[in-house]
């Protein structure tokens, strides 16, 4: 893959690729469909059985997954995280910051909320990402491309009663993106921050416990769509893009 094959259309075919939150949910099924497009990837997660799990289930389909356990929140795991991707796949021309939390449940006012609660889902979903990005990234600029995707939550726009801490930290992720992209707009990278959309994952059902699965999106749909947004050439860098209603 080279630099100019962003402008005509990015081939995940050879690609290394990075997901955060990778043993469930959205992560896995984009590390699976990423994997299915010809792409090495890195599934990183809090939790060896899943993880693991979601590994060899790609494995078995043909495609190279490979497992690390870590905390993305923690500041001693981000370093060890970039290095034992680069040594398992090379380095990282994809990096998907997926990996977030809610914060306890069910969700709390604002002023039921504790500093500490508030501290735990900005390190996950915040500086966890930027962290990442910060180490990842600096790689992509000095080969000259990259792709880093944030992925958001239409609670970074809408001001949802009890979201608070969850609704901060993805607004500050998405004008994160925004200034990663013009930062590097001259290196060869882009940022991407993508809303999933309503998904049937264990994350919604903690958060609405009564929602209706049926309504809910199915991760693995979603994700090709996602994948879709990914290949794409036209989304300038630091956009914030929708994947419902994208074909995949």
């Amino acid at each position: 893959m080279t630099a100019a094959s962003y402008g005509v259309c990015m081939n995940l075919r050879d690609t290394a690729s990075l997901v955060t939150g990778a043993s469930r949910g959205l992560g896995r099924a984009l590390a699976a469909q990423l994997a299915a497009a010809g792409s090495r990837v890195v599934m990183v997660a809090r939790e060896r059985e899943p993880l693991e799990q979601a590994a060899a289930e790609i494995r078995s389909a043909g495609g190279i997954a490979h497992a690390l356990v870590a905390d993305i929140g923690d500041i001693e795991s981000v370093h060890p995280i970039a290095a034992q991707a680069a040594a398992l796949v090379g380095p990282i021309d994809i990096l998907v910051n997926n990996a977030s939390t809610l914060g306890p449940t069910p969700l709390r006012l604002l002023l039921d909320t504790e500093c500490e609660d508030l501290t735990r889902v900005l390190e996950v979903n915040l500086v966890g990402p930027f962290r990442l990005t910060k180490v990842i990234a600096g790689s992509m600029a000095l080969r000259g491309r990259g792709l880093v995707v944030n992925i958001s939550s239409d609670a970074s726009v809408e001001a949802y009663p009890t979201w608070g801490a969850y609704s901060i930290s993805k607004a500050a992720l998405d004008h994160l993106t925004r200034i990663w992209a013009v930062e590097l707009a001259e290196a060869g990278v882009r940022f991407l921050s993508i809303d999933p959309g309503e998904m049937n994952t264990r994350m919604h059902a903690d958060a609405i416990p009564d929602a209706d699965p049926a309504s809910l999106a199915d991760p693995a749909e979603v994700a090709a769509r996602i994948a879709t947004l990914i290949a794409r050439p036209e989304p300038s860098s630091g956009a914030r893009l929708k994947a419902e209603g994208v074909a995949p």
